[in-house]
């Protein structure tokens, strides 16, 4: 049986590309999608947008231009959230002409949104460009937005570092640090998705901007609760939804191109959460 919320997002939006009690998956222009949604519907969305460089999925845009593009479908997603709910953003770099090489993205954009911006959070990994003339980048960046600053859904246990260096410490008789671990700060180190014949990642698609497990593993846990609807317009090769499935969440996603709902659809049905689809 659908939970209330998700089959009333397949009664207005119809029939999805593929589906199971807790996920839908369209097939589209989330643009266009989103603005056949009444608000009020998504407890919090993760998501990576296209970045503007010229990847095979997208079509270059002036700055001004995908600056206004992203800040249209942020507002959408403004008004489909929960007066509780959660943003969270990721953004890597663009070339900006006469200004600079390698501008982070959320300098330009992170203001231009209704939401509330709680903080920013550096993905730091270890492979990526090599470069000659400049630094290898080396991080990504993430925007944690809220609906409302004061009521917002932060579980920092599920995601503590255990990597203490002195988990046995006491003061006064007590341990002074959380025998789940320590908060992981706003750096996290977290492998890329990798390719090649032999330093592929396990988790690999075919998809050629895959999130890792990892990194969205934390969002789920640390910023929505089980049973909250999860959002992903962007969604990609899946991660967002086999993530939010395996921590009992409900997850919605739309993609544009056919080729990478089928890498969502066969990634669900191989993975080990995978339900009959009803």
């Amino acid at each position: 049986m659908k939970t209330p919320e998700l089959h009333e997002i397949k009664k207005i939006l119809g029939k999805p590309y593929f589906e199971n009690k807790d996920f839908l998956l369209y097939n589209g222009d989330c643009t266009e999608l989103m603005s056949k949604l009444p608000p009020n519907l998504i407890n919090t969305t993760i998501t990576s947008p296209p970045y503007n460089i010229g990847k095979e999925y997208e079509k270059i845009m002036t700055v001004d231009d995908y600056i206004n593009w992203c800040s249209s479908w942020i507002e959408q997603i403004y008004n489909l959230t929960k007066k509780d709910g959660a943003l969270l953003l990721n953004l890597g770099y663009l070339e900006v002409k006469d200004k600079g090489r390698n501008v982070p993205i959320p300098y330009l954009l992170w203001d231009k949104t209704p939401f509330y911006l709680i903080q920013e959070i550096i993905w730091n990994y270890g492979a990526g460009v090599s470069c000659r003339k400049i630094l290898s980048p080396r991080n990504e960046k993430i925007l944690w937005y809220v609906k409302d600053e004061n009521n917002y859904t932060f579980n920092l246990d599920p995601i503590r570092d255990p990597n203490v260096k002195y988990p046995n410490q006491k003061k006064n008789g007590k341990l002074r640090c959380n025998p789940l671990g320590k908060n992981p700060s706003d750096v996290w180190q977290i492998a890329k998705v990798t390719s090649g014949s032999k330093r592929s990642s396990k988790e690999r698609t075919k998809h050629p901007a895959q999130f890792p497990n990892e990194l969205i593993d934390k969002f789920v846990q640390g910023f929505s609760n089980p049973n909250d609807i999860i959002l992903d317009p962007f969604i990609g090769s899946g991660t967002t939804a086999e993530m939010s499935l395996k921590y009992g969440r409900k997850c919605v996603g739309f993609e544009i191109r056919e080729d990478y709902c089928e890498i969502t659809v066969d990634r669900i049905q191989n993975s080990d959460i995978y339900q009959t689809t009803l």
